[in-house]
């Protein structure tokens, strides 16, 4: 499949965490559209932790997006010169105190691919155990909350975790036999 022609191109909002752009664009098919936006957010990196106990280290915190808290794994954005795997240990120890010696990746995937050229990296860390207090940044407030790992598939699909793309990476990884 031919990808789309920019025909032109402007930049609306440009943020730390966001930049919006607008394209004017040709199909493959000759059809144009003339304003069609592609979101751009730094990606990140993301944990299913489970500990020596099988507990899963979660944390639950207030989304201003969906206007309540939201159960999930440990996340947060890719620094400059960060592995992707540097990134997710460094959120894990944040986030939750917990380390690990056990790393395997899970996968990484478009967050959104219509609109969003966000990637998201996905680990598990296996037999983990807390090492120091969490020390969330100052703008995250987050409740760490281990459940059992036999609870982890329900928690998946019955709407208790409502992050999708976090979805997709557990049922992934318990496919996959990760943990």
């Amino acid at each position: 499949m031919k990808p789309w022609q920019v025909l032109g191109s402007k930049l609306l909002v440009s943020e730390r965490w966001l930049q919006l752009r607008e394209d004017h664009v040709r199909l493959a098919n000759g059809a144009e559209i003339e304003r069609f936006h592609v979101i751009h957010g730094p990606d990140w990196a993301s944990v299913l932790c489970v500990t020596e106990a099988s507990e899963v280290v979660l944390v639950r915190q207030y989304r201003h997006g969906i206007a309540r808290p939201s159960l999930e794994l440990p996340a947060g954005v890719i620094e400059p010169r960060e592995t992707p795997e540097e990134a997710a240990r460094r959120e894990l120890v944040e986030e939750t105190g917990y380390v690990s010696d056990d790393w395997v990746s899970i996968q990484s995937v478009s967050t959104e691919p219509a609109r969003h050229t966000t990637q998201a990296h996905f680990f598990c860390a296996r037999g983990a155990r807390l090492a120091q207090r969490p020390a969330p940044e100052e703008t995250e407030v987050l409740e760490v909350v281990k459940v059992p790992l036999a609870d982890l598939a329900r928690l998946a699909v019955d709407g208790s975790i409502l992050h999708g793309v976090h979805v997709g990476a557990i049922l992934v990884a318990l496919q996959r036999g990760l943990v």
